[in-house]
């Protein structure tokens, strides 16, 4: 089988199938592994798919956006596990900024007892943090439906206002190349805001958001540190070189 028609088939089937393993498609082809870890190479650095633990993945739309319910209950478990010890990052007398995601609001039951502050542009975020008797500043601006964030001028004007210690963000997107993405322009300004007036910077994310390449761009890969769970090592080496990353694995 040629090489055009092997990434072909290879393609169809991660696009029915959005996650193939290495081992049905050497039995669909015919090919080594060898032959078939050289394909999905090939097709990922071409922005085709993404390569994931003994497999490939399908990629998301550029402008696919889950629900602040869909991502609730998504890798929920990962989630939690990063969440948990970004919050252990929190240090007494510290002000941060939690962002309006679904990791970052699984860091909110793990925030310590002592005094800090937290500003959010997360709706969802604000009644377990005063449940938690945590001093608590909410952004002004439009209220985003779909994922439950403030957003706009208004929420970028209420921003200015502050300075953090640390900041805790989520994206849709992580790539080595094109840096933290997200569907959203506007929600993109605000986490860019927020960095820039933190003096530490967090990227939450699970191990799925890695190659992925979502519309709105953030920022560079080596503007903030990344706390994920467990990475298979050839993707820990490429992201490794360009900036800090922690994987959590309990």
């Amino acid at each position: 089988m040629l090489t055009p028609e092997r990434q072909s088939m290879i393609l169809q089937l991660v696009k029915e199938r959005s996650v193939v393993k290495i081992q049905e498609l050497v039995e669909l082809t015919g090919a080594s592994e060898s032959t078939i870890r050289r394909d999905l190479t090939q097709l990922e650095q071409s922005k085709f798919l993404k390569r994931v633990h003994g497999g490939a993945a399908r990629l998301q739309g550029k402008l696919q956006e889950p629900s602040m319910i869909e991502k609730s209950s998504k890798n929920l478990h990962e989630k939690q596990r990063i969440a948990r010890y970004a919050a252990s990052l929190v240090e007494e007398g510290d002000s941060i900024f939690l962002d309006a995601g679904s990791t970052t609001y699984e860091m909110i039951p793990f925030l310590p007892d002592k005094d800090i502050v937290v500003v959010t542009n997360g709706l969802l975020h604000l009644l377990p943090l005063l449940e938690r008797n945590i001093n608590t500043y909410i952004l002004g601006g439009f209220a985003k439906k779909n994922t439950k964030a403030m957003i706009g001028r208004g929420a970028l004007a209420s921003l200015d206002q502050y300075r953090f210690d640390k900041c805790f963000l989520g994206v849709n997107g992580i790539h080595h190349q094109f840096g933290f993405t997200t569907p959203d322009q506007e929600e993109a300004f605000i986490k860019q805001k927020a960095m820039d007036l933190s003096r530490e910077v967090f990227v939450l994310a699970d191990a799925s958001k890695f190659s992925e390449i979502a519309f709105a761009k953030i920022a560079q890969i080596d503007q903030a540190a990344i706390i994920t769970d467990d990475l298979d090592q050839e993707t820990k080496e490429i992201y490794s070189a360009h900036t800090i990353i922690k994987v959590v694995t309990s």
